[in-house]
């Protein structure tokens, strides 16, 4: 930065350059170090002003100066910086460009200004390297240490895991424990993170953990679906950060860092007895975190939040956020697809399709290309809920809308009494008959392919060979065992004659 002497004499000699020398405002500019805004700007105030080149005897510089510019004060050529402090903070704003700021900067100081490139140089000196935006990027990660919460029925230490996420302009941080780093607990530390913020921003940067990206990838990572959701239900973008790549998310780095400096470290010496009330003391340092001054910069990372993401941040959305677990399952013969050991219906039409599964708390939608196509109250035991809308008309006669074992053994008696024997069985050998429906309702669709009677030939066979499988039934229609007659069967003892000359018995052998 030029000293206050040298600045001093640039009023002088760019009269000079201007008058004596004629060079042009650009020329002007570069030998002096002044913008050709400022040259333009002096030379008409030095026509208003009434004074004439040569200068007048006597005419000092800073008396010059006093003349051209009387709002500045005496100091007037003393190259001054602008608070870098205030222009960082500036340029988090939207639309807030280097440009603006230097033009603003030059009105400030109309002649002995930096130029537009040694503002920037500056200003990029005393900035971080990455400029990020209020509203705009937030960035996620767990701490690599743990908490210890021990329960206080059984004694057992569980290590409670740190979530962290960084708002990338201001800085303002949230934390908090979960047993785990699981997908419910990622999900849903994502929406009190939310409303912790007050708002949205545009874009989430977590790591590539394996809850949120089921498919790490440096170009296209693979969301998990039910992070999906979550991102379609508060319209923000994800972008994870790219594989072993730290650099593309300093803000969680040192967020992670701070938060195990200022935070954990203070709790190495407690000992918790739930989740929630180590999360109390979280909330609380979390607190004093916010407001901690910053050493470079003014002010503390409650402030800034207050003045540059709060306002840039979008509103939250009316409804809350549910988690659903999303699994995909393929629709069976039966038209049910099944999720924790319970058999769901679905219109019959969907036989054979890969369907998604989206389960609530209380609830079991399924979804197929993108729309609903069949909902339940979500049932935590063993067993079938099926809707009448959803079965074949001829099915819809014999269920009157509902499965019963008393249905099913009505219905295997109609196609024939091996048949009603086989079912039985496969209801009485299950705990719950409600298990066995399924595998009934299997035994049911053959009735589809082959007639009634080759159904219940089957079912002879297998019980007569003690066979409880539906597979072992279709490898009997489909090898055509069922049409072999009895006395040829192979599975049936030959008769053999008691006496032959070949034969000899246990009268021989003495």
């Amino acid at each position: 930065m030029p000293n206050k002497r040298i600045a001093m004499r640039k009023i002088h000699e760019i009269l000079r350059l201007h008058f004596e020398v004629g060079l042009s405002f650009r020329q002007i500019s570069q030998c002096a170090d002044v913008s050709t805004g400022a040259i333009q700007k002096m030379l008409k105030r030095l026509e208003a002003s009434g004074i004439s080149w040569p200068l007048p005897e006597g005419m000092s510089e800073p008396r010059l100066g006093s003349l051209l510019y009387p709002e500045s004060d005496s100091r007037l050529g003393a190259l001054e910086d602008p608070d870098w402090a205030e222009i960082h903070m500036e340029l988090r704003k939207k639309g807030v460009t280097r440009h603006l700021l230097w033009e603003e900067y030059c009105q400030r100081m109309p002649v002995l200004a930096y130029s537009y490139s040694q503002f920037c140089c500056q200003s990029q000196k005393r900035s971080m390297r990455q400029q990020h935006l209020a509203g705009e990027k937030c960035f996620i990660d767990y701490c690599g240490p743990t908490v210890p919460v021990i329960s206080p029925e059984t004694c057992e230490c569980r290590q409670a895991q740190i979530f962290v996420a960084v708002l990338g302009a201001s800085n303002y941080t949230f934390a908090e424990a979960t047993y785990t780093q699981s997908l419910p607990d990622w999900l849903l530390s994502h929406v009190r993170m939310l409303e912790f913020f007050g708002g949205v921003p545009e874009i989430l940067v977590p790591d590539n953990l394996k809850s949120g990206v089921t498919k790490a990838c440096r170009y296209d990572p693979e969301l998990n679906p039910s992070y999906q959701q979550l991102a379609e239900h508060y319209q923000v973008a994800v972008i994870p950060d790219r594989p072993r790549k730290p650099r593309d998310k300093p803000k969680a780095e040192v967020g992670v860092q701070i938060v195990e400096r200022w935070i954990l470290a203070r709790l190495r010496h407690q000992v918790f007895f739930s989740l929630a009330e180590l999360n109390h003391c979280i909330r609380t340092l979390v607190t004093e975190l916010n407001e901690r001054p910053f050493k470079k910069l003014p002010g503390n990372r409650r402030e800034a939040f207050e003045r540059l993401d709060s306002l840039a941040l979008r509103p939250l959305p009316v409804q809350p956020w549910r988690y659903r677990h999303i699994k995909k399952a393929k629709v069976n013969i039966d038209y049910h697809v099944e999720y924790e050991q319970h058999h769901y219906s679905v219109p019959h039409q969907h036989v054979g399709k890969t369907v998604e599964l989206h389960a609530f708390d209380n609830l079991l939608e399924v979804w197929s290309d993108g729309q609903m196509i069949a909902s339940h109250p979500r049932r935590l035991h063993p067993g079938n809920s099926t809707a009448a809308e959803h079965m074949p008309d001829r099915h819809r006669h014999h269920h009157h809308q509902q499965w019963t074992p008393e249905r099913l053994k009505s219905w295997a008696a109609g196609v024939g009494s091996d048949t009603f024997t086989w079912v039985s069985g496969r209801l009485a050998e299950k705990a719950h008959p409600e298990q066995a429906y399924r595998l009934c309702l299997g035994l049911l669709s053959l009735t589809r392919e082959y007639p009634s009677e080759r159904v219940n030939n089957s079912c002879r066979l297998a019980n007569a060979e003690g066979l409880t499988r539906l597979k072992q039934i279709k490898s009997i229609l489909k090898n055509n065992r069922d049409l072999v007659p009895a006395d040829k069967d192979l599975h049936t003892s030959q008769k053999f004659p008691q006496e032959h000359e070949n034969i000899r018995g246990p009268r021989h052998f003495h």
